[in-house]
């Protein structure tokens, strides 16, 4: 099956970086989307990025050019390198993971989902 385990989360001050990783396990899937979602205090979740299996990415406007999202698909890791980061990016962040195409921002494909790791920048 697929499990995804993410980390890296943490309080930092605003301009600083952080790195999230999510651990994934999907054998036998060779077309696939990941991606990172999070959801901020009283804000509905919203897709920050997401790569498919070619390693073609995306991201939300709001981090495009301070946010990279890599994968290697060697160790089964997907990375969140965040940099410049501001109050706004304050969220539980979510690594996800689907096997339709489409939208990669549409939530509603994901089937699998990690639990979460918190960011706090003050």
């Amino acid at each position: 099956d697929v499990q995804l385990v993410e980390s890296g989360g943490g309080s930092v001050q605003a301009g600083e970086s952080l790195e999230l990783t999510c651990r994934y396990t999907m054998y036998h899937y060779s077309d696939y989307c990941l991606a990172w979602f999070r959801q901020g205090p009283g804000k509905e979740r919203e897709g920050v990025a997401g790569i498919d299996s070619h390693s073609r990415t995306a991201y939300e406007d709001a981090v495009k050019g301070r946010f990279t999202i890599s994968k290697d698909k060697a160790k089964n890791i997907l990375d969140l390198q965040m940099n410049s980061l501001k109050p706004e990016d304050t969220a539980q962040y979510y690594c996800a993971a689907a096997f339709l195409g489409g939208d990669w921002s549409d939530q509603g494909k994901y089937p699998y989902w990690g639990q979460g790791t918190q960011v706090t920048v003050s």
